[in-house]
């Protein structure tokens, strides 16, 4: 799947949860809202992303979620 929407992808989930005043709470949400529902080529490539290009388009809950809570 094509980067860019993964990237969108992961960021309508971050708008999601982005509700819950709690960030840290918010940042596992997505990690495992990503977990669940991607299969792992996606999560690879949404990894390798944000290690690779840590400033763009991802969502600041987002990125914390991925570099924080996800396991390549």
């Amino acid at each position: 799947m094509e980067t860019e929407k993964l990237v969108k992808m992961a960021n309508q989930i971050g708008d999601f949860f982005e509700a819950n005043p709690n960030v840290q709470e918010a940042q596992l949400d997505i990690a495992s809202h990503l977990k669940k529902f991607w299969n792992s080529v996606m999560i690879h490539q949404i990894i390798a992303h944000a290690q690779q290009h840590p400033d763009t388009g991802l969502h600041p809950n987002v990125l914390a979620a991925i570099t924080q809570h996800l396991k390549p």
